[in-house]
């Protein structure tokens, strides 16, 4: 069911001092520009590698759901993994069935990508937070 691994996701309390870790220490060159996904509480910023990307992510507002991980973690770190899936709505279905917690409503929501998204349980996941991304149109 799963298909390619889009991104992992990185949280961060600074976008710009991580790209400066990925850049200079790293060597990535492409580098997206930051935008805001106040929808999602975060700010985004996408870093390619040659087979998939990283996402950066940093606290849009207080309200932030990755505020509390950053509480704990407070230099950042690796916050989730995101799966391709080719429909989402069967990828949910397939999930309920399997007994696994679909977080927040339940139902999709439009991820950074511009396609829709959930997020799965990582008491179910093996302890790792799993986003389920539909591959987006361009990609076929």
């Amino acid at each position: 069911m799963i298909g390619n691994l889009n991104h992992v996701g990185v949280a961060t309390p600074s976008i710009a001092e991580s790209i400066k870790l990925y850049r200079d220490v790293l060597g990535a060159t492409k580098i997206g520009e930051p935008f805001d996904l106040p929808a999602q509480g975060v700010k985004v910023c996408f870093i390619d590698t040659p087979t998939a990307q990283i996402e950066l992510i940093e606290p849009f507002d207080e309200t932030s759901p990755i505020t509390g991980f950053l509480a704990k973690n407070p230099k950042g770190g690796q916050h989730h993994v995101c799966f391709e899936v080719a429909d989402i709505h069967a990828a949910i279905a397939d999930m309920r069935a399997k007994g696994v917690t679909i977080l927040g409503t339940g139902e999709p929501r439009i991820g950074a990508h511009g396609t829709p998204v959930v997020f799965l349980h990582p008491k179910e996941m093996g302890g790792v937070l799993i986003e389920l991304m539909e591959t987006p149109k361009e990609a076929h």
